[in-house]
């Protein structure tokens, strides 16, 4: 009839939502094909690490709240000390990466410094640690000379390993990250296995605060040896490469003093606190919970906050396999680069985040006892904000190694910690830890709109980068 439009056949409807379909099957194809393939071998290995990771939680969370609780603490008091003084490595990093595939810097002059002032800071950072200790009377704090102990070798890991994430190496970081946990829970299961039936609470904290210090001190020993090897064989390659060559402005370059990090102390230091910033901004709400409702409800929390950052394994994965081509000095291709990690990132903690839920309402009791179903209302309260958090990695290493502006990674991390903290001010004393999963969701979700909407302006990027493949590529 005049008037009216034609209708589709069932035939057409039909080939119609086909394409559609194919479409969307296509996209999610390149969108996998986009993954790096090193990623998917770090993914690998951080699957094994949170494996050995859940096995050490299961033993210590199923002693008692207060127990899991006290570890926590201990553990994100460690993760400052090594936050801190992160900016080593990532200054070896940048200076690696920076070199955009033509070798023209040695190596061990660089690693060898690094290595020297990591050590020296980790001593600086035992006596205070031995202070904190002397005078402290209840759990984690009074055990804190443990630490003590093994401060100046902590710190030779995360400085060791830039020399790999500047090249774009992620296998020797991977067996790194996997031989501490794997060493810790060795030496764990051994103890138990000696003491079986005479181990008592407090005995218990001490003996997995032990076995976690010595077998990540042991592990971090043999991985600055393992670094120096590399960098000396990697000089000596590079030298006789460009003595085949004949004289060269290459050669002239690689035989000048390397860059020392005190050069550029400033750039190291914010680093340090940019990262201790982001760690306060994730570990934050578990001194508040300890503040108002103590050690039994930070046990609890700690498991939530524990199942809920295993949405991070992908995202920190592809970022880790990415870093090098993210600090590519090129803005194009380091945007680029950037635009499709948080795209990956973000896609994929989306999909994961109800599946893990699930899985967790249904194993946490079951595995760790009754008195973690307490876990689950903040777990569910955590996921929005961790998954829209994904992307935070990808942005931050933009900002570091490319941008070489590390306090904007910090200036971020520092609205999300003021946001979930004054949050959880007012709903951690009524909610308890599920006021703090509410306050950390917040949190998150605010500072990472902001953290793109800088992303994009330094990328010279429309919005719709994110969700326009095209618009990224062509960056």
């Amino acid at each position: 009839m005049p008037g009216m439009s034609e209708r589709p056949s069932p035939l057409t409807t039909a080939r119609s939502r086909a394409d559609a379909g194919g479409d969307a099957l296509a996209r999610v194809r390149a969108l996998w094909q986009a993954v790096p393939r090193a990623a998917l071998g770090n993914l690998a290995a951080k699957l094994v690490i949170v494996s050995l990771g859940l096995a050490i939680t299961v033993m210590v969370a199923r002693q008692g709240p207060k127990v899991q609780g006290a570890f926590a603490l201990f553990v994100a008091v460690e993760s400052a000390l090594l936050t801190l003084f992160s900016g080593l490595g990532l200054w070896l990093a940048r200076q690696m990466s920076q070199q955009a595939g033509h070798a023209s810097l040695r190596a061990l002059p660089m690693l060898t410094g690094v290595l020297r002032a990591a050590v020296v800071l980790g001593l600086v950072a035992a006596l205070g640690l031995l202070s904190v200790s002397w005078w402290a009377q209840s759990l984690p704090y009074s055990q804190l000379w443990l630490l003590a102990l093994a401060a100046p070798f902590l710190l030779l890991v995360p400085t060791a390993t830039g020399l790999w994430l500047g090249e774009g190496r992620m296998w020797p970081i991977n067996v790194a990250q996997v031989a501490a946990p794997a060493v810790v829970l060795a030496g764990l299961v051994g103890a138990g296995w000696l003491t079986q039936d005479n181990i008592r609470r407090a005995p218990v904290v001490l003996l997995v605060l032990t076995a976690w210090v010595s077998g990540k001190a042991l592990v971090a020993v043999l991985t600055a040896i393992w670094a120096l090897r590399h960098a000396s064989q990697r000089d000596e390659r590079v030298a006789a490469e460009l003595n085949q060559e004949g004289p060269s402005s290459r050669l002239a370059r690689f035989e000048q003093p390397a860059p020392l990090w005190q050069q550029q102390w400033g750039f190291v230091a914010t680093i340090g606190l940019t990262n201790v910033v982001s760690l306060l901004n994730y570990r934050a709400s578990l001194f508040l919970v300890e503040r108002f409702h103590g050690l039994d409800a930070v046990g609890t929390y700690s498991v939530a906050v524990t199942v809920a950052e295993l949405l991070w394994l992908l995202s920190s994965s592809v970022t880790v396999s990415a870093y090098a081509r993210i600090g590519h000095p090129d803005r194009a291709v380091a945007s680029a680069m950037t635009v499709q990690a948080v795209r990956i990132n973000v896609l994929a903690t989306l999909l994961a985040a109800p599946v893990l839920l699930a899985g967790a309402w249904w194993a946490l009791p079951w595995v760790l006892g009754e008195a973690y179903q307490a876990s689950l209302w903040p777990l569910a309260a955590l996921l929005p904000g961790v998954a829209a958090y994904a992307a935070a990695s990808s942005l931050s290493a933009f900002y570091t190694n490319h941008l070489g502006r590390p306090q904007l990674s910090g200036a971020i991390a520092g609205l999300s910690l003021g946001l979930s903290f004054g949050l959880g001010c007012l709903l951690v004393p009524r909610w308890g830890a599920l006021g703090a999963g509410v306050a950390s969701s917040v949190g998150y979700i605010g500072a990472i709109v902001v953290a793109y909407g800088v992303f994009l302006k330094h990328a010279g990027l429309p919005l719709r980068a994110l969700w326009q493949p095209r618009v990224g590529a062509a960056a």
